[in-house]
């Protein structure tokens, strides 16, 4: 299974994923790169910017990815 068939696999199951997920949970260190390509195969996938706290307790923003389904 590729990076891309993993990302389209895991929108399709749960609503949202960011690098974090991808990178815990799929092993996917390049998440923006994957939704690139799948963009370009045609997939309808919109991204948000949400606020994450990351491991010094630092407000940040990362992107979140959603498939779009009709």
């Amino acid at each position: 299974m590729t990076q891309e068939e993993r990302v389209i696999d895991y929108l399709s199951n749960n609503l949202t994923i960011n690098s974090i997920q991808a990178l815990n949970e799929l092993g996917i260190f390049r998440l923006a790169s994957r939704v690139s390509n799948l963009k370009k195969q045609g997939h309808n996938i919109t991204s948000r910017m949400v606020p994450v706290t990351n491991r010094y307790g630092e407000k940040c923003h990362v992107s979140e990815y959603t498939l779009v389904t009709t």
